[in-house]
């Protein structure tokens, strides 16, 4: 059984009453999300969400003492790292430019469809569960970890750990796939002219990623032998 998600948590800043008593309806809708608290000003939007430390905030451009512009740089200069969004009908191009340099995850000029906010909603928890696992194994990223958070999809090549071309990666699985039962790294070695250590490193490649899988064969010697198929091919006998 899959795990319940935990709901997002939201924290609204925008001063007309009315329009946030519609974003909070509409937000709403989805059972999974719940508006924690409402802010008419960015003093009150900056003591709520240091108070209630939601996991989403949405925040107006203009507020009567201030800026939202400002209190977002304010947020980020502090460490504050909670996905913001900007609702506003603040819809000039460097208002916009200024709102993502300072972090603004997502930008909805008003009016808005409810299915633009959904979808905004839907991306924060796109962005958190990408997060979720970088956190809990530290606080450092490599370049895969760190890709995976600004959504970049990597190219098959990229993906590749080092050491592993795939040029011969592919002559490797193309080998095994051809293989008529399981085989030795030093048998595939010489169909594809590598040596045995080579050809070893490229099918445990395979075998991590799931596109081949190992057995191990006990000889006389008690010292088991490695042998690999392709996935392709379905299990070992």
């Amino acid at each position: 059984m899959n795990p319940v998600p935990l709901p997002v948590r939201v924290l609204l800043v925008e001063d007309d009453v009315r329009v946030a008593r519609v974003n909070r309806d509409l937000l709403e809708r989805d059972p999974g999300v719940h508006v924690v608290g409402s802010a008419a000003s960015c003093a009150q939007g900056d003591a709520l969400a240091r108070a209630l430390a939601p996991d989403l905030i949405l925040l107006d451009v203009h507020l009567p003492d201030g800026s939202g512009l400002g209190l977002l740089h304010h947020w980020r200069a502090a460490g504050l790292l909670t996905d913001v969004a900007l609702i506003t009908a603040a819809d000039d191009e460097a208002s916009v430019r200024l709102a993502l340099a300072h972090g603004a995850f997502d930008y909805l000029i008003k009016p808005f469809t409810g299915a633009r906010l959904a979808e905004l909603v839907a991306r924060h928890r796109v962005r958190s569960s990408a997060r979720r696992p970088a956190v809990e194994g530290g606080p450092r990223l490599d370049q895969t970890g760190l890709d995976r958070l600004l959504g970049v999809t990597p190219s098959a090549a990229e993906s590749l750990p080092r050491g592993i071309d795939p040029n011969t990666l592919e002559r490797v699985a193309a080998a095994l796939r051809v293989a008529q039962a399981s085989i030795s790294a030093e048998d595939l070695g010489e169909r594809v002219g590598l040596s045995r250590v080579t050809a070893w490193r490229y099918l445990e490649h395979l075998v991590r990623v799931g596109g081949a899988s190992l057995d191990h064969v006990y000889g006389q010697s008690g010292r088991p032998a490695k042998l690999y198929r392709s996935a392709e091919t379905g299990e070992l006998e």
